[in-house]
């Protein structure tokens, strides 16, 4: 959120690559100095490891079980509440962290793509309404809104298919808990409110 707003508020390009670097240091050194704990450390790096040890091999098999689950949809998906992968319970926090594999494999690629076009509707809308923002606060506003949204829906359906660390985001509108529905409902509550003052 805070890179895409001040990418928008100008930011010189000199100063955002500094903080990526001084965000990657502070990264390394958490892991380094034992900061975080080693099974979060397993999370985060499951998906590049081609060779999982004995000590993160939970995490790999969930990853795997996620894209085997996804690729079990094959083109239309096996049906609505008819997932092998998903019944059987091989994918862990399907509700939640793990949705979309639920998605992939009980509609397929068309319903996976269709989840996905709806989401790129939601944040074309969100630009658009920055965009014609009578305000300048607001146009920053909707742009953390946005950035907040597409990181969740870029993180949640990228760990699912074993591009991005498994973090545990849930996936906003679909994943199951009221914290995540509330606070992105609210969110889109600031943007419209945004889009209701725009001739302000």
């Amino acid at each position: 959120i805070l890179a895409a707003i001040l990418l928008v508020v100008g930011t010189r390009g000199r100063h955002l690559a500094l903080l990526a670097i001084g965000l990657a240091f502070a990264a390394v050194l958490s892991v380094q100095l034992g900061v975080l704990d080693e099974y979060q450390v397993d999370r985060l790096t499951a998906f590049i490891d081609d060779a999982p040890s004995n000590e993160n091999r939970g995490v790999f098999e969930h990853q795997q079980n996620a894209q085997i689950a996804i690729g079990n949809g094959g083109m239309f998906g096996q049906g609505l509440f008819n997932g092998i992968q998903n019944r059987s319970a091989s994918v862990p926090e399907q509700q939640t962290d793990f949705i979309f594999t639920v998605v992939g494999e009980e509609l397929g690629f068309v319903g996976s793509t269709a989840l996905i076009v709806l989401y790129g509707v939601l944040i074309l809308r969100i630009w658009r309404i920055a965009a014609l923002a009578h305000e300048y606060q607001g146009t920053l506003l909707c742009v953390g809104v946005l950035a907040m949204l597409l990181f969740q829906v870029f993180e949640s359906i990228g760990m699912t298919i074993g591009i991005m660390p498994i973090t545990g985001i849930p996936l906003p509108f679909v994943s199951y808990g009221g914290s995540s529905v509330l606070t992105s409902f609210m969110a889109l509550g600031i943007v419209e409110s945004v889009h209701m003052r725009r001739y302000a």
